[in-house]
């Protein structure tokens, strides 16, 4: 039974909902909907499921974009509900005929949606009954055609010899031949096409055979058998390494080794930075250049259908005066120029179709502005929806939320996660080098028990940052060395504990279960996932098996996902930047910071509209 059937508009202003059903709703489906799939750029998909406790819901959704209306119809996920599609659009053609932006009372509305109702459900109903009448007639002919393929192959000649008689017979036999002897090969029905290959030589022109195979496998086997004779009376030649050319006047060879061999003066060799790196980058805005390109001119070229070329006369006129509405066919060149384009800067595939669909979503059915073609008017609802998307929707201000937990007298505890070798511990000391500029007292906490080096890694930096570090060495629990940690910090007072953890794979369960431990045992502030802004497809992989296995594997009935996001080695992708972009659409995180480089000071803000710009040029 349908839940409850909305009609709203894009400003969230409610019109209609439908006072028959009049079920109240568990949780906030809608406002999760509008929330985490219209406003993310997500509306191109069928459905959207909505969990709530005590129910599991279903929404479906369509939009009229010339009228700004939104249709939203919610139903338990469990009936599985065959005409709500119909029922939507049914809805959105008889609300738009009396729809009135300066109307508020749509009390009217409720007979004709009591009708549009009764007329989805009964042609459901005939259609599932129409389905139910025509399943046992077609799973008979199967079964016939089977057992005939299975067992009654010998028997083909009486049924070439009454092929003439009835048309339906015929027909079978041909599916028969098709069949058994092509592509559902079972063992006895195999050995029987064997026995009888000559028979049915002719008739089973594409089909496969089965002696062919068998006779393959024979000579392979005899081939390889062979092959094993001779290695074993040949002996394996030894592999000839080149010595090097010794010449009469040359002095001998000294082993090139640099290392220094005095292990006491190695506190002396570390550089001790304090502030003379100068500001981070974090705190200096940066500059756009004002040059706006037009872009819209390749778009253009590259979208231009190789249907029927039009005169440049009707060209120019519909460019006047604009087109009617806006169709899907009128909307996919400009969408396949824009989706390759996103692909070539890195974008993962997934991501970019996606965001396609959702773009024609929200543009089928409007209504063409004047003098505006339709490859620009794709475009600008494209770099809109980015935006939208990479906007962060939540306070990324870490400095006042470390002033408002020192005042309630407890330290600021942040996690770094993310697969092996992105640069966890290098941009762990530059958040710690930008928390020192804002006169933050900042400890380390060498989580790292896994990776030989780590711990001796962080400690060279927190000697050159001069800041504590509490360490444990290997081979210990990192959620209680992280434990240990923080109340460490609580005692000295340290303002913020920034927590260093083992690059794990997504795919490794044991390291997985490691870290939902730690962050399900410390319940830290920011759970920030380090990713690099090399990689494409593999970045919605990393994210979501990332959320998937903390959630999955967290003993919490609310897990704790990842926060935010640290973007790395953005200083070597040039204009590949749409990392960033599958990383905040697959987790809905926002990148709070990026790392350019390979000093303290080269960590700074990520700029939208930069981004922005460089995806769509």
């Amino acid at each position: 039974m349908l839940e409850q059937l909305l009609i709203f508009t894009r400003g969230g202003l409610i019109l209609w909902t439908c006072k028959e059903l009049g079920n109240a709703l568990k949780g906030s489906p809608i406002d999760t909907l509008i929330r985490s799939c219209l406003l993310e750029e997500r509306s191109g998909a069928a459905s959207y499921n909505y969990d709530a406790p005590g129910a599991a819901y279903t929404l479906k959704w369509t939009f009229h974009n010339d009228l700004g209306l939104v249709f939203v119809a919610v139903y338990q996920r469990i009936l599985h509900l065959l005409y709500v599609d119909e029922l939507l659009a049914m809805a959105k053609r008889e609300f738009s005929e009396i729809y009135d932006p300066k109307r508020m009372n749509y009390n009217d509305f409720d007979e004709t949606f009591r009708q549009l109702r009764k007329e989805a459900e009964a042609r459901a109903e005939e259609l599932k009954k129409s389905k139910h009448v025509g399943k046992p007639v077609n799973d008979g002919k199967k079964q016939g055609q089977v057992k005939k393929g299975g067992f009654e192959v010998g028997n083909k000649k009486k049924s070439e010899a009454n092929d003439g008689g009835d048309g339906d017979t015929g027909k079978s036999y041909k599916l028969e031949n098709g069949h058994s002897n092509g592509n559902h090969v079972n063992i006895e029905g195999s050995r029987a096409v064997v026995a009888n290959s000559k028979e049915n030589a002719s008739s089973n022109v594409g089909a496969f055979d089965v002696s062919k195979l068998q006779k393959l496998r024979s000579k392979g086997e005899k081939k390889t058998d062979t092959v094993v004779n001779k290695g074993s009376k040949v002996h394996p030649k030894k592999k000839i390494t080149k010595k090097n050319r010794v010449w009469d006047d040359s002095p001998q060879e000294s082993k090139l080794d640099f290392t220094d061999p005095l292990e006491e003066n190695v506190n002396e060799n570390i550089e001790v930075v304090g502030t003379d790196h100068g500001e981070s980058m974090m705190d200096k805005e940066e500059i756009i250049s004002s040059d706006s390109e037009d872009e819209s001119e390749e778009v253009g070229k590259e979208s231009k259908p190789d249907t029927k070329k039009k005169g440049w006369f009707s060209s120019m006129f519909q460019s006047i005066a604009g087109k009617a509405n806006l169709e899907k066919s009128d909307l996919e060149p400009a969408l396949k120029a824009l989706k390759d384009r996103l692909m070539t800067k890195n974008v993962a595939e997934e991501i970019a179709e996606k965001l396609c669909e959702s773009v024609a979503a929200s543009l089928e059915g409007k209504k063409q502005a004047s003098f505006t073609r339709i490859s620009s008017t794709v475009q600008a609802a494209m770099e809109e929806a980015l935006v939208r998307i990479l906007t962060p929707r939540r306070s990324i201000d870490i400095l006042r939320d470390v002033h408002a937990a020192k005042e309630q007298r407890k330290p600021y505890v942040v996690v770094f996660v993310g697969v092996n070798g992105v640069g966890k511990s290098t941009n762990l000391a530059k958040v710690a080098y930008w928390l020192l500029q804002h006169e933050i007292s900042v400890m380390m906490a060498a989580c790292d028990t896994f990776r030989s080096g780590a711990v001796e890694q962080l400690r060279t930096h927190a000697r050159r940052l001069q800041i504590p570090i509490f360490e444990k060495g290997y081979e210990k629990d990192p959620a209680i060395v992280a434990k240990e940690a923080i109340q460490e910090a609580a005692c000295n007072g340290s303002d913020v504990v920034l927590v260093d953890t083992a690059g794990r794979m997504q795919d490794n369960e044991p390291l997985m279960r490691a870290l939902s431990k730690l962050v399900y045992l410390n319940n830290p502030d920011l759970v920030l996932f380090v990713g690099e802004a090399l990689v494409g497809n593999d970045a919605v992989d990393q994210l979501s098996k990332f959320n998937q296995k903390l959630a999955d594997l967290s003993t919490s009935p609310n897990p704790r996902l990842i926060d935010g996001i640290l973007l790395t080695k953005f200083d070597t992708i040039d204009d590949k930047v749409g990392a960033a972009l599958s990383m905040v659409y697959i987790s809905g995180a926002p990148v709070m910071f990026v790392g350019c480089g390979q000093s303290y000071t080269d960590l700074k803000k990520l700029n939208v509209k930069s981004i922005v710009k460089t995806l769509l040029k």
